[in-house]
């Protein structure tokens, strides 16, 4: 089940991303935030009324995702990043694709015409294909642009249109 996430979630939230920042090359922070931290950074986006979702069997946290500005100068309000994370050993098992499924419409309801995926390796064939799968197609690559776990990491641009896209000018 995907649903909107709740302060209760944030512990788990924060486990599953503190693992893939430890573990993994998705993002490119090196240190785990804190729980606090992660609450901190829910809220900013609930209350910019971003979606931020998780996605539970059972009531376990197996993943979550959420939407952000992709940057701050507003000829961008229309597009949103989107970022997804499921728990270890849940890969390959459905709750990505049913968080970014739902993340995707969300943002098309609430009026965004792009969202953009920027991937942390370029090796991360998950991701990679997860997003393809729902729409995203290539859009570049940032080669090198992080160092994490004694290597160069690259950076996989992919870009998906949100109901009408760029076909029509925004509402308002």
């Amino acid at each position: 089940m995907v649903r909107d996430s709740t302060p209760e979630d944030v512990p788990a939230i924060a486990s599953i991303y503190g693992h893939w920042v430890t573990h993994g090359l998705a993002s490119f922070e090196v240190e785990p935030p804190s729980v606090e931290e992660m609450g901190r950074r829910r809220e900013a986006l609930v209350s910019g009324r971003y979606p931020h979702l998780v996605g539970e069997d059972g009531g376990r946290v197996l993943g979550y995702a959420y939407a952000s500005a992709y940057r701050t100068r507003p000829a961008y309000r229309f597009c949103v990043e989107d970022s997804v994370y499921v728990a270890p050993g849940v890969s390959r098992g459905g709750v990505g694709r049913a968080l970014l499924a739902a993340l995707i419409a969300r943002c098309e309801a609430a009026g965004f015409r792009q969202m953009i995926a920027v991937i942390g390796d370029s090796g991360n064939a998950g991701s990679i294909g997860l997003h393809a799968a729902l729409g995203f197609s290539r859009a570049g690559l940032l080669p090198s642009i992080g160092w994490k776990h004694g290597r160069w990491v690259d950076s996989v641009l992919m870009v998906r249109a949100l109901g009408p896209g760029d076909g029509a000018p925004p509402a308002g």
